[in-house]
């Protein structure tokens, strides 16, 4: 905020990692963001193309992963602190300069050499995007309740059934990553598996766009009787039955990802609104000096500060090599509930001003919103942390 430090358990050096992307941001996306239309709708996939490569150019796109696959081998605390500093911003462009929630993590953990080579290069670099088909249509929350199946042929090939639905990114993206309940030839359940290919596969076909409240695009993916070769499962024959384990570490980064951005959303929400409240005037006096205006303002920054250091000691235990899921569950739960409610008592704030349409405001009002379901609803988080308290 403009009146306050950053929390001062942050680390000297990834400041200033955060920073020099937030002059990125301020230097080269804000003037492009600029020319897009008031509407908050999804920016250009050409445009959204350029930011991608332009960042992993500058090393902050994928920046956690290894030094020899394009990345900057940050640690997953610098990458945080990276989204975190994409939310602050209040520019729309800047997300797309970081790699998603979905990020590259099961090729990166599992994927073979020829994997890596075909498919994670070229995603670290920004030449490539992806998309992950696991949410299915009557399964939900319960992303492992799969009804695609993967049944393996006498030649050693998988042939892939089914439908996934609300598939990020499909529309535009080179590569797929689904996951299916693999059966063997006598019929076996062998487990959860994640496989691999190119989004041009023969039979397989982007179905039903979706479009969320802010403009994001989502799709229904239908795979119909799509063969792969054996060598499409990630991490080969051990990665057959291993996409569940595999599918709660990528996880668990993807929430404290979520987590991150969220923090930064809330604290530009707060910084709108103190800022609005030390300048607007009503009754002869500026509003900032009303107790209920400062109601809503000090209890939105305690609680964003309280969801930074949840977010940031989390991200800790990761590069610590602890990766609980109840630890991501519980800070995504915190930051996107605090991000919603800090939006909202920001907007209350502004009144009318922030509600009309083109305003900072109303845009991140309808953009929050999905903060609490992406990555695992609210409910899902809950469920997480009662199951590792022993209540469930």
């Amino acid at each position: 905020m403009s009146n306050a430090a950053p929390s001062s358990v942050l680390e000297t050096e990834h400041r200033d990692v955060a920073a020099a992307f937030t002059a990125f941001v301020r230097r080269e996306l804000e003037p492009l963001a600029a020319e897009l239309p008031e509407d908050g709708g999804l920016p250009p996939a050409e445009l959204r193309t350029y930011v991608r490569r332009r960042s992993a150019k500058l090393g902050f796109y994928a920046g956690d992963h290894p030094e020899e696959l394009g990345g900057s081998g940050m640690p997953f605390t610098a990458v945080v602190m990276l989204h975190h500093a994409a939310g602050r911003s209040g520019c729309p462009l800047a997300p797309y300069a970081l790699a998603g929630s979905d990020g590259p993590s099961p090729l990166l953990r599992r994927g073979t050499q020829a994997q890596i080579e075909r498919y994670l290069k070229p995603l670290v670099r920004g030449e490539a995007t992806r998309c992950l088909a696991l949410t299915e249509p009557n399964a939900g929350s319960d992303a492992f309740r799969l009804s695609t199946t993967a049944r393996q042929d006498a030649d050693g090939d998988w042939v892939l059934s089914g439908r996934k639905t609300f598939v990020s990114n499909a529309g535009h993206a080179d590569f797929v990553i689904v996951v299916a309940r693999a059966v063997d030839g006598d019929g076996k359940d062998l487990g959860p598996t994640a496989f691999v290919t190119a989004m041009d596969r023969p039979r397989l076909r982007v179905g039903q766009r979706y479009e969320g409240m802010s403009g994001e695009e989502l799709y229904e993916l239908v795979l119909d009787e799509v063969r792969l070769p054996a060598d499409a499962v990630i991490g080969g024959g051990a990665g057959v039955g291993a996409a569940l384990g595999d599918g709660m570490d990528s996880l668990s980064r993807g929430r404290l990802v979520v987590a991150a951005m969220c923090n930064g959303i809330a604290e530009y929400a707060l910084e709108l609104g103190a800022g609005y409240a030390r300048e607007r005037k009503a009754f002869g006096e500026r509003i900032g000096a009303y107790q209920h205006v400062q109601e809503h303002l000090v209890s939105s920054r305690a609680e964003v500060e309280a969801a930074k250091l949840l977010t940031l000691a989390c991200a800790r235990l990761v590069d610590d090599g602890v990766e609980a899921p109840e630890n991501a569950a519980l800070a995504k739960l915190t930051s996107s509930e605090t991000a919603v409610r800090v939006v909202d008592r920001a907007l209350q704030v502004h009144g009318a001003t922030g509600w009309v349409r083109g305003h900072p405001l109303e845009f991140l009002y309808r953009h929050v919103r999905m903060m609490t379901i992406i990555e695992g609803t609210s409910e899902i988080q809950k469920v997480i942390v009662a199951r590792a308290m022993g209540l469930g």
